[in-house]
């Protein structure tokens, strides 16, 4: 009988308490709004780094579209 005694003791102690659950609870939240903090941080940094990419793109790109408007200056509209 010792045995099935100390099961339901040990099943006992193995339930959360209020307490447990309060912190548990707690510890979630508190990841949840770090990871949530984390992915902010993350989209700031993408952001920043997709602005700069279109930015050095515009100006590679632009003595291009300076040259070809200055083309279709020169030429008369083609008339349909």
């Amino acid at each position: 009988m010792e045995p099935a005694c100390r099961k339901d003791k040990t099943k006992l102690n193995s339930t959360p308490t209020r307490g447990d659950r309060a912190r548990q609870k707690s510890a979630q939240q508190e990841l949840k709004q770090r990871q949530r903090a984390e992915i902010y941080a993350l989209n700031k940094v993408m952001t920043e780094l997709e602005q700069q990419q279109f930015e050095a793109f515009c100006k590679q790109m632009q003595p291009q579209g300076e040259r070809l408007m200055s083309d279709n200056l020169r030429t008369p509209p083609k008339d349909i």
